[in-house]
């Protein structure tokens, strides 16, 4: 099977926007526009993030998801305020497929693990953002990186599986939007200690690194931001998503290209 590509498309005052190491966020379009692109790709999931609604302590805006949901052809996954059973009830009924908690599992971890027993493991997705330390660790960031916890990842990771997370979107703060490869130490500090698949996102710039991300570092999938929507060296806005041949091509290793 080859291992699934997904893109991750950032949400801001109701605008698609991108960052560089979860700062100065970049409006790059509308983002049912977007959608509508990634369906004619055939992409394989969507992951939509809202990026201030934690911040700002704010719920989801259920219009603006059900717009998007509504334009999608492919599996949604949302995340951004999310902080109750019942707020995460209410997504799963607009059309989204995967709830994605992030915040929540260190703030209101009893939450999270009402959502896992009520709409089940392959639901939730515990997405974590990881700061490097100066000794090689990795510390667990909230609020949009704004909030240091002192947790460290691996111990972090362990503490979502148990909460009952089918999955592990593992963000690095310092390769956010920087196209300059996957951080494959962090990957590889977490894979092996969960047997829930681990999605790695944070610095694709090309082909190569998605493959790096599985191969090298142990990830089940890759995810991506930057890759798919900037072109070229002056980042101009072009969505973008490789066809099935050459991801298929890519996993089997007869080709990878940039």
């Amino acid at each position: 099977m080859i291992p699934r590509i997904i893109p991750v498309l950032l949400l801001a005052d109701g605008g698609l926007v991108k960052t560089v190491k979860f700062r100065d966020p970049r409006y790059v379009g509308d983002p049912i526009n977007a959608v509508r692109i990634f369906n004619d790709k055939q992409v394989d999931e969507l992951v939509i993030l809202d990026i201030r609604a934690s911040v700002e302590g704010r719920a989801p805006d259920d219009v603006a998801i059900a717009a998007i949901v509504g334009e999608a052809f492919m599996p949604v996954g949302y995340g951004g305020g999310i902080r109750s059973l019942e707020v995460a009830t209410r997504l799963i009924q607009l059309g989204v497929e995967k709830i994605v908690v992030n915040t929540a599992t260190v703030e209101t971890p009893a939450d999270v693990a009402r959502i896992a027993a009520r709409l089940g493991s392959s639901t939730l997705v515990a997405s974590i953002d990881a700061a490097a330390g100066p000794d090689g660790t990795y510390e667990v960031v909230t609020r949009g990186a704004t909030r240091r916890t002192g947790i460290d990842v691996r111990t972090h990771v362990e503490a979502v599986a148990k909460l009952g997370a089918g999955e592990v979107l593992l963000n690095s703060v310092e390769r956010d939007g920087t196209m300059a490869g996957y951080d494959l130490d962090l990957i590889r500090a977490v894979v092996g200690l969960v047997d829930i698949p681990v999605i790695a996102c944070g610095g694709a710039g090309n082909a190569r690194d998605l493959v790096s991300a599985v191969r090298d570092g142990g990830a089940a999938a890759a995810a991506a931001g930057s890759m798919f929507v900037f072109h070229g060296r002056h980042r101009a806005v072009l969505i973008t998503y490789p066809p099935y041949d050459v991801r298929a091509d890519l996993f089997k290793g007869d080709s990878i290209a940039d």
